[in-house]
């Protein structure tokens, strides 16, 4: 599995449905599941980010998929980031 960060701020339309964030956290994470990934953590935050979620994918099509799923939601508007876990850096073959 992949690993990826997903950061996440509310639309105008977003704003207007917050009242069912939970709602929505729980359909997206059923999206996820049934493309093979999962959901590892989905947080509110303070600040400039409304939203961040950190999920595992099978690939990365299936993580751009999910991504693109949110955003065509069109209360979400999402940056996302694919994370390399520590034993993963070490592999890396850094040149200089």
């Amino acid at each position: 599995m992949e690993h990826f960060i997903a950061l996440m701020k509310l639309t105008d339309e977003g704003i207007k449905t917050v009242k069912t964030t939970t709602e929505v956290i729980g359909k997206a994470q059923k999206v996820l599941e049934k493309q093979g990934g999962k959901m590892v953590a989905c947080y509110l935050t303070m600040g400039e980010i409304d939203y961040v979620a950190v999920f595992d994918a099978p690939n990365d099509d299936v993580a751009i998929s999910f991504v693109l799923s949110l955003g065509s939601t069109g209360n979400v508007r999402t940056t996302t980031m694919k994370a390399f876990k520590t034993e993963k850096i070490e592999k890396v073959n850094i040149v200089i």
